[in-house]
C-alpha cells in the first residue's frame, strides 16, 4: 500500500493490484482499500489477472495475460465501461485484442528487468512501435523502466508505461512517479 500512496501523491493516473500469495479475502480486502486510495486521487484501479476480485472490490478493470480468462469472456463479465488490458507479444496478438475488446495493451519486457523474473529477453524499443501500428489500442510499454529510458519508450510509440522498481526502490517513490510524468510530458512533445 506504500508503493501505491506513494506513486498517486506523485500524480500516478492508475494502478495495478500485482499480488500473488495472498488469500482470496485478503486479496479483496487490499483491492477495496486500493480502490478507495484510488479514488481519492481520481485515478483508476486495475487488478492483475483476477476477474473475480477486480469485481468483487469494485475495481475499475482488470490485467490479463495470455494464460488468463479471454479477454471477450472478461468484457461480458465486466462490462462495457471496465478497463481490461491485454499483455501481448507482437503486433498480431495486439490486433487479436483490439478485436476481443481490450480497452488498452501492454508490451515487454522492453528492457531488462528483474520485477518479473518470468518476463523472458528484453524486446526493445521497436517492437513498441510495430505494436502500435497494429492497434488503435494505448499502448503500454512494460519491463525495465526507468527515469534513463521512458523518453526513448514514448518516443518509440508508446502511450504510457507501467512502472515498479522505478518508483518501488526511489527513496522518495512519490518525488520518482513524479519526475516520471515530467519524462514522460517531455516526450511527448519531442515527438509531436
Amino acid at each position: 500500500m506504500d508503493v501505491a500512496r506513494a506513486a498517486l501523491r506523485g500524480g500516478a493516473r492508475m494502478i495495478q493490484l500485482r499480488e500473488k500469495d495472498q488469500s482470496d479475502r485478503d486479496l479483496w480486502q487490499l483491492a477495496v482499500e486500493m480502490r478507495e486510495l484510488a479514488r481519492e486521487h481520481g485515478a483508476c484501479l486495475i487488478v492483475n489477472d483476477r476477474i473475480d476480485i477486480a469485481l468483487a472490490a469494485g475495481a475499475d478493470g482488470v490485467h490479463l495475460g495470455s494464460d488468463d480468462v479471454p479477454i471477450d469472456a472478461a468484457r461480458r463479465a465486466m462490462g462495457a465501461d471496465a478497463i481490461i488490458g491485454a499483455s501481448v507479444a507482437c503486433p498480431a496478438e495486439a490486433e487479436a485484442a483490439e478485436g476481443q475488446g481490450a480497452s488498452y495493451v501492454s508490451v515487454g519486457s522492453v528492457f531488462a528487468t528483474t520485477s518479473k523474473p518470468d518476463a523472458g529477453e528484453a524486446i526493445g524499443i521497436s517492437r513498441i512501435g510495430a505494436v502500435k501500428h497494429a492497434t488503435r489500442l494505448p499502448v503500454i510499454a512494460i519491463g525495465g523502466i526507468s527515469s534513463e529510458n521512458v523518453g526513448a519508450a514514448i518516443r518509440g510509440g508508446a502511450d504510457g508505461v507501467a512502472v515498479i522498481s522505478a518508483v518501488a526502490e526511489a527513496g522518495d517513490m512519490a518525488a520518482a512517479t513524479s519526475e516520471l510524468r515530467r519524462l514522460i510530458c517531455e516526450a511527448r512533445r519531442r515527438a509531436e
